[in-house]
């Protein structure tokens, strides 16, 4: 119990240092302050747990937190193409829309280029072949943890490069 209100005081020495670093590594603030706070209360929680450096396992538990929401914001059925049914094909195929289709095909080609090798490979073995992570791990000989960055940088470039693609809600 004579922990406790160190693990108190400890937190907040590190609380505005946390979002700082967060938000400006993943970009969202809100979603910096959610995971922060989720790491303080676990912390707090955890009463029968002796943190040596409460700074690295707050860092580490903002960066899981995080990770765990930009897993939860992009898992989406993919459905390839040709498995769609024929009302989901778009029946309209204007000079615009080819255009505009021709405009994301390069944007995206090029987007793509501009990641790292393995990061493609991942994205493409992923959401173009339909490999789970695990098997893409396998056979790139990678850690599935390396498996899963390569894929969230390359999700998270692609969101940024082709946000302009976007759809209005």
């Amino acid at each position: 119990m004579s922990d406790r209100p160190s693990l108190r005081s400890s937190w907040l020495a590190h609380y505005a240092e946390l979002i700082s670093t967060w938000t400006r590594r993943y970009g969202n603030r809100h979603d910096a302050e959610d995971a922060t706070h989720d790491a303080i209360a676990n912390m707090l929680e955890q009463q029968s747990a002796v943190i040596t450096n409460p700074r690295a396992f707050l860092h580490r538990s903002v960066h899981n937190g995080l990770v765990s929401l930009n897993r939860r914001a992009h898992r989406q059925a993919h459905v390839a193409w040709q498995d769609l049914s024929d009302e989901e094909h778009p029946l309209d195929h204007s000079h615009e829309q080819e255009l505009q289709g021709a405009h994301l095909r390069r944007a995206l080609q090029n987007a793509l280029k501009e990641l790292p090798l393995k990061s493609q490979q991942v994205f493409a073995w992923h959401r173009l072949e339909g490999y789970t992570l695990p098997e893409i791990a396998r056979k790139m000989n990678l850690s599935q943890s390396m498996v899963e960055k390569h894929m969230a940088r390359a999700l998270d470039h692609l969101h940024k490069r082709l946000s302009d693609f976007q759809l209005p809600e």
